[in-house]
């Protein structure tokens, strides 16, 4: 059980890695180069919402420590919009811009193009629902680890 927890959990980053190297082509060939493939993650999980940037990392839209670099370059690309809060001034939200929106949904069609070809894959919707069903209850663990000692 040991091998197989620590084998899926190098699994998972090396996935994630690999996700953000796919996204890096479809960029390349759409011919945009003002956005990475991790920016493009963020703006994709901002969506046709609005978020603070301190959701941005608490509902794990980033992962990373240059959130607030991320998000300038994609102010300045034009991607979003970066509104002070009207009842917090050290709070701003972010939401997409019309350019950050185009880009959204050609990501949202990529990721449903994706969807479909897992299905020729093998992996249909009930295998994807078993798997995030599995991978939420790794990260609830991984959570309560945060709060409580397993060595008792």
């Amino acid at each position: 059980m040991k091998e197989n927890y620590f084998k899926s959990v190098v699994m998972i980053e090396r996935l994630h890695r690999l996700f953000l190297e796919v996204v890096k082509i479809e960029l390349d060939r759409m011919k945009i180069r003002d956005i990475n493939n991790v920016q493009c993650l963020v703006l994709y999980n901002v969506g046709r919402g609005q978020v603070t940037v301190g959701e941005l990392t608490n509902r794990g839209y980033y992962l990373g420590s240059n959130v607030s670099y991320n998000l300038r370059k994609m102010v300045q690309n034009g991607y979003l919009i970066q509104e002070p809060s009207t009842h917090d001034r050290r709070s701003s939200h972010v939401k997409l811009s019309e350019k950050g929106m185009k880009l959204h949904d050609r990501l949202d069609e990529l990721f449903t193009m994706h969807a479909k070809a897992l299905a020729h894959e093998g992996i249909d919707a009930p295998k994807a629902a078993q798997l995030d069903g599995m991978l939420t209850s790794l990260e609830g663990f991984w959570t309560s680890l945060l709060t409580r000692d397993l060595r008792r």
